[in-house]
This record gives C-alpha cells, sequence and structure tokens, in this order.
C-alpha cells in the first residue's frame, strides 16, 4: 500500500515539481479486478480505485488499517464513474449507475464490488475514513442528490456541485462526499478558494479528455503552487492548503473530506488579494 505522510507547509514549499507530484498527486488508482489503495496520515484517509471485471473483495492491509476487516473501524463512500455495478455488503445488494455513490457504514460483513457487465466495467472510486459508530449503508443517486448552482460565466467559474455524502443526506461519522461539474464556457473550479484547517480533501478529476489536462492550485495562499493533473488523477489536499484548478476542457472531480466536523460552510475564504 502506498502511504502518504504529513508534511508541513514550510517543508511543502521547499519542493521541486517531482517531488511535489509524489507527495500529493495520486497516479494510476484504477486498477483491474483489485482495489489499490493509498493511505494518507492526514485524517487517516483511504482513497482507493477498482475496476472489477470480477467479483472483487475490498480489503487492505490490516497492519495499516488495524483490523481484519477493512470496515471493522472504518466507514466507506463508494463513487461510480464507469458503467453500471453491483455492490454486495454481506447479503445485501445495491446497483451503482454512473455518477451514483453508495456510504458503507462501520461493518464487519464483506464488501464485494463487481460490473453488471464483465465487459463494460464499472469504475469506482473509493474513499474510507475511520468511524466511530456504525450508519446505515446508503445508495444516493445524481438525481436525488442535493445540488447547489456556483459562479457565473463571467467569472469562467460556473459550476453545479451535488452533496452525496453529508448532514441532511447519507449520514456518516466524519466522512463528507460529492462531486461537482464545470459548466460549458467555465475551467475554474474551488476558485475564490479556500482552505480549512480543520479537515483535509481529496479530488478526482474525471471526464478529463485524454488530450487534456488539469492545472490544480495547492500550498499556503501566499506559497501557491501547481501540478499538471489527467484523467482520473487524485489530488490530496492537507488542511493548510488552498485546493483549486482549471483546466483545458470540461471536466468534473469528485471531492471528498474528513476532519473535525462536517460543516460544509466550515470554511476560510482567502481574498484575491492574498494569493501569490
Amino acid at each position: 500500500m502506498d502511504i502518504r505522510y504529513s508534511i508541513a507547509p514550510q517543508n511543502a514549499e521547499q519542493m521541486g515539481t517531482e517531488a511535489l507530484r509524489g507527495q500529493f498527486l495520486v497516479e494510476d488508482l484504477f486498477a483491474y479486478d483489485q482495489a489499490r489503495w493509498v493511505y494518507v496520515q492526514d485524517d487517516r484517509m483511504l482513497l482507493g480505485g477498482c475496476v472489477p471485471r470480477k467479483e472483487v473483495r475490498l480489503e487492505a492491509d490490516p497492519a495499516i488499517i488495524g483490523g481484519s476487516h477493512l470496515l471493522e473501524r472504518r466507514e466507506l463512500g463508494i463513487f461510480n464513474v464507469g458503467e453500471p455495478a453491483e455492490i454486495r455488503v454481506g447479503t445485501e445488494h445495491y446497483q451503482l449507475n454512473r455518477l451514483d455513490a453508495l456510504y458503507v457504514g462501520r461493518t464487519t460483513e464483506p464488501v464485494m464490488v463487481s460490473s453488471r457487465d464483465s465487459e463494460h466495467a464499472a469504475r469506482l472510486y473509493l474513499v474510507s475514513t475511520p468511524a466511530h459508530r456504525e450508519y446505515p449503508t446508503m445508495i444516493v443517486s445524481q438525481h436525488n442528490a442535493e445540488a447547489i448552482e456556483l459562479g457565473s460565466l463571467e467569472t469562467a467559474n460556473r459550476r453545479t456541485l451535488r452533496k452525496y455524502i453529508f448532514p441532511g443526506g447519507a449520514t456518516s461519522c466524519q466522512l463528507v462526499m460529492g462531486f461537482t461539474q464545470i459548466h460549458e464556457g467555465s475551467v475554474w473550479n474551488t476558485m475564490p478558494c479556500h482552505t480549512h484547517l480543520r479537515r483535509m480533501e481529496a479530488y478526482l478529476y474525471f471526464d478529463l479528455a485524454a488530450d487534456a489536462v488539469a492545472f490544480h492550485l495547492m500550498g499556503r495562499p501566499e506559497h501557491t503552487r501547481n501540478l499538471v493533473v489527467r484523467n482520473e488523477q487524485a489530488i490530496i489536499s492537507p488542511p493548510w492548503s488552498i485546493h483549486s484548478g482549471t483546466a483545458t476542457a470540461s471536466y468534473s472531480f469528485i471531492w471528498a473530506m474528513a476532519g473535525e466536523n462536517q460543516e460544509f460552510t466550515d470554511m476560510d475564504a482567502v481574498p484575491m488579494e492574498a494569493l501569490a
């Protein structure tokens, strides 16, 4: 399992491009017929990907998660960015269409994932965080997710944000998860930008064309850096960092947070004049 250790902002500011990418960019997350995980020490988040052409049991290194079952002390969000999926939690079965998500609460039951059609595989993005109690497993479709319209065409940041796992949607211990779709003619996400010292965040960029790239901004507001990101690559954003980006073509991204609270509006806005 790939482990990404916590790092102070002063250290990140001394890194070159290769070191920054090795610390904060997650490449090659989606693997056929296996769950590939990255363990992020910030808030002990697990990021994973799986492209199941056959049924796959979701497991992680017991030495890392401290238990014999993946969700013995954890909860899980499964977001489908591919063809229809079948999820089995114990004896319960769930179907995930594209852009549907499943919240799975703390359990010792096996979690099995597969594709409805093995020749047209699902692409499952997985985010797991520690959990102190059980909450019901719940499916949320993109049509039932709470939608918020943000930005404008004039500032090239018009976008629709959909909340899936949050207070008021699928209830969880600390995981908050959803996705944002950038409207045609806009390019910026999460701009104006912000930080939130009480929780970390991860982005998965997807629906980005093969010949397109995103430019993700990170770092303290007064010491910004950028990383080039391609389709289905993830960015780890520590609590001290902004997390914003633009791209050369249309795209969407899945956001997931974990930390001290689940208040969506608990963020520290960064004035444009503070960016450097």
